[in-house]
């Protein structure tokens, strides 16, 4: 799943390689989920546990990590973390059950909502590149939905599923934005990934999924790809783009995901997959190009 930076406008060839290759190991992490022996949830959580040494030697490098953070700070981050947690379970759980496209395109349908959510904290009218967003999204959705209701009951129900993160991730992105004038961009993401892990764990138990791996190199890999390389170098890039190109740079991790899909699994995707892809697809990026600060 993608990050969220204030954009800047100066950005270079490695900046943009290194934003590809957050969304290349974004993309291939429901692979992962899917090959690990543990139950979905498990598997998010050990993709927070196996990472937080790493992202914590991270942390200790951000700039801002001596500055004194009050308790209104910690508390908010910890909340985040708790939708981090709840967003990871429902999108492992979706990835069980859908396709990885339809799982890469929900999951991250947090940006639109974030866009929905800004129109309304805002007060005002929708402008008309934000109609064409919303109308895209819920066409895009509605006719994916659709499709996976014909193949079973249980896509769709995936398909709720990772909807249901992109709510989540919306709220964490909404609760972790008063914390980053006070906390590192690595700071942020050890402190909601400690916060995370324990919830995801918790749920796992409660589901009575398999928790403790036979074999580990699934659920490493996911963790070092997905929450380190992933996460970290999203971290590092995106506040150097503008939001026309992160939405783009976003739209490879669909196309990743089922071509994944496809030779991984043999999930084949049917004209009116495709439909719904560049629908919502479309929405995304269009929510990308209206997440400018207002003047």
């Amino acid at each position: 799943m993608e990050a969220h930076s204030a954009p800047s406008p100066r950005w270079s060839a490695g900046h943009l390689a290194a934003l590809l290759l957050a969304n290349v190991a974004l993309a291939l992490g429901p692979w992962f989920v899917r090959l690990a022996d543990t139950g979905p949830v498990a598997a998010g959580f050990w993709r927070l546990t196996l990472a937080l040494p790493v992202i914590f030697v991270l942390s200790r490098r951000d700039p801002v990590q001596r500055r004194s953070v009050s308790g209104a700070t910690l508390a908010l981050v910890a909340g985040a973390g708790v939708f981090f947690a709840l967003d990871l379970a429902s999108w492992h759980i979706g990835i069980a059950t859908t396709k990885l496209a339809n799982a890469s395109l929900f999951g991250n349908s947090g940006s639109v909502i974030l866009m929905a959510w800004g129109l309304i904290a805002a007060r005002r009218a929708p402008r008309a590149l934000e109609i064409i967003a919303i109308l895209c999204a819920l066409s895009g959705a509605a006719v994916l939905m659709g499709g996976s209701l014909e193949i079973s009951h249980a896509s769709f129900v995936g398909d709720l599923f990772c909807l249901l993160a992109g709510f989540f991730y919306a709220f964490y992105i909404l609760m972790l934005a008063p914390a980053r004038a006070r906390l590192g961009q690595f700071s942020l993401l050890f402190w909601s990934t400690l916060t995370g892990a324990p919830i995801l764990l918790g749920v796992a138990a409660l589901m009575g999924e398999a928790i403790v791996p036979g074999n580990w190199t699934p659920l490493l890999v996911l963790a070092m790809s997905s929450q380190v390389v992933g996460q970290g170098l999203l971290i590092y890039s995106l506040k150097n783009f503008p939001p026309l190109v992160i939405g783009l740079a976003l739209l490879t991790q669909p196309a990743i995901s089922a071509l994944t899909g496809w030779l991984a699994f043999g999930e084949m995707l049917s004209a009116g997959d495709v439909l719904g892809m560049v629908l919502l697809a479309g929405a995304l990026v269009l929510a990308k190009v209206g997440d400018r600060p207002a003047p």
